[in-house]
């Protein structure tokens, strides 16, 4: 039993969300799915995403597939090793941990297969199912929508909200477009969302690492009130000095990791404690392999281990099999992609999302679908509604 082919296809796939007030909100998110086939026809899929899908896909069907082929697909240790000295050997990330990332769900999706067990399984078992927070709450949703977004959600029996906040602003500072005002309305913004849920919905926010120091705090100070269970990403590049002040400066707890590659950097966040959550994303940071080593570092610091970054339908596997396994995201725009891509994907009920008994993931690719939307153009830049 030899790994035959290792074979990548990007993917930009169009979602339109259905707004409160009526109004269809057109986006986009990009994705790369690898495929690992083996000699005796069986096939693994695994994915990546929140990057330039054909970077990702390049790297894949031109460097790393040549040195996957005829080897054991069981033996995933020793090609994770063999790919991360491949593609990252002088502690570059990046592209290399998204690539890395997507083959190690696919040689995993396999090992199920082969084994006739589900990844959670194989990855521990600790629980059959796991509870989920719902992303409903994007840029493009004017205030009343948002509050509106939000009630909807809990009246779907979800408890757990999360919302964007920043919105880019470092990014888009030559528009011009002061960071004062935006952090001023994301204030509105959450408070209109804890107005509209009452006290008993949690609610996470997420900067997606827009912010710089001095207004992250500006605004954790302000909204302190509104009993925010966690702040994703508040800071540009996970600066981690800067969310070790900020952690220090505010009640509300800190959340970091879904874009990180290396172990090394929780480890560095973890040492420092600058946050509350660290939050590695099995479609981003080096599979299922690495996420286990991180998981347990979170484990000896007494640190929560949670999903961030949606992409739940994988990630569920990873905390449904860990015993400090925790929250998946269940990011609505991102599912919706999902459901473009494969069939058989396990729907959430009042917060919770159970895990399939099938071998390997327990959800497959439509091969159908999938060819059509290769077809469209793909994307420059599109990472996360």
């Amino acid at each position: 039993m030899q790994i035959k082919t290792v074979r990548a296809t990007p993917l930009n796939l169009p979602v339109t969300v259905d707004s409160p007030s009526g109004k269809q909100k057109t986006t986009s998110l990009s994705l790369c799915l690898v495929d690992v086939e083996l000699d005796d026809g069986r096939f693994g899929t695994g994915m990546t995403a929140i990057t330039e899908e054909e970077v990702v896909a390049s790297i894949v069907n031109d460097v790393a597939a040549h040195a996957l082929k005829g080897h054991d697909p069981l033996r995933h240790e020793q090609l994770w090793d063999k790919l991360y000295w491949l593609l990252t050997p002088r502690g570059q990330s990046g592209y290399a941990a998204h690539a890395i990332a997507a083959i190690d769900l696919a040689l995993w999706d396999l090992k199920g297969q082969i084994l006739g067990q589900p990844c959670w399984r194989l990855l521990g078992g600790a629980r059959a199912q796991v509870p989920v927070y719902a992303t409903f709450g994007f840029a493009f949703f004017e205030r009343e929508e948002l509050a509106a977004a939000a009630r909807a959600w809990v009246d779907r029996g979800f408890r757990r909200l999360k919302m964007t906040v920043g919105h880019h602003a470092l990014q888009r500072r030559d528009e011009p477009r002061p960071l004062a005002d935006v952090i001023a309305e994301d204030v509105q913004r959450i408070r209109a969302v804890r107005e509209a849920v009452g006290p008993q919905v949690q609610i996470y926010i997420d900067a997606n690492c827009s912010l710089d120091y001095f207004h992250a705090l500006s605004l954790t100070q302000r909204i302190e009130e509104f009993g925010i269970t966690f702040f994703e990403e508040p800071v540009s590049q996970n600066d981690i000095p800067n969310m070790a002040k900020l952690r220090a400066k505010t009640r509300i707890p800190l959340a970091a990791g879904q874009n990180e590659g290396l172990a090394s950097r929780f480890r560095d966040m973890l040492v420092a404690q600058a946050v509350d959550v660290v939050q590695p994303n099995a479609c981003i940071t080096g599979g299922f392999t690495q996420c286990q080593r991180i998981a347990g570092m979170a484990a000896a610091f007494n640190a929560q281990f949670a999903n961030g970054g949606a992409w739940p339908h994988h990630n569920m596997h990873l905390h449904a099999g860990l015993a400090n396994g925790s929250l998946v995201e269940y990011h609505s725009v991102a599912v919706e992609c999902c459901k473009l891509v494969f069939d058989g994907l396990p729907e959430p009920s009042q917060g919770v999302l159970a895990l399939p008994d099938l071998p390997g993931l327990g959800f497959k690719p439509n091969r159908e679908r999938i060819a059509e939307l290769a077809k469209r153009p793909l994307s420059r830049g599109v990472g996360k509604a």
